[in-house]
């Protein structure tokens, strides 16, 4: 049975076309990102994890590969800033009303700037969030992009 959320919702609502994922979540696995990627039996460079942060003290959101590690210094760069830190975990539930492991870019409480990493567009499809733990959307990458208005860029480590 499919799952219906904040983020599915979004996605109707800017007539993006997707497919709704559902694995089984272990909130104890090293690497979420990772586990769900072979949870699903993707490779991880279409799993994309949603990272929550500030770039000059402001929110926004890093979207990138599961096996991948954010540059902090390439995505204050993407964003015009000069610094970028990861939001605590709790600020990052209150910003987008999700829980951790289950935080998606699409439909949180306030929209904040994001930036997705650029080699995720070469993919066919990316596998993102969908605001609950162990449910996730398939979507073009170019579609992610343009309903979140995100900006493109390599963020990468």
């Amino acid at each position: 049975m499919a799952k219906t959320t904040r983020a599915t919702t979004a996605l109707e609502r800017a007539g993006v076309a997707f497919t709704v994922l559902e694995y089984a979540y272990d909130a104890d696995a090293d690497h979420i990102g990772l586990h769900a990627a072979r949870a699903i039996g993707e490779p991880p460079a279409r799993v994309l994890k949603t990272l929550m942060v500030r770039v000059d003290g402001k929110p926004a959101c890093a979207v990138i590969p599961s096996g991948g590690e954010l540059s902090m210094k390439r995505l204050a760069a993407a964003f015009g800033g000069k610094a970028a830190a990861m939001l605590p975990p709790a600020e990052a539930e209150k910003a987008t009303g999700y829980h951790v492991g289950g935080i998606s870019p699409f439909g949180q409480r306030k929209a904040v700037p994001t930036a997705l990493e650029e080699a995720a567009l070469a993919e066919p499809y990316v596998i993102i969030n969908a605001g609950q733990r162990g449910v996730m959307v398939r979507l073009s990458p170019v579609e992610a992009v343009r309903v979140l208005r995100a900006i493109a860029a390599p963020l990468l480590a």
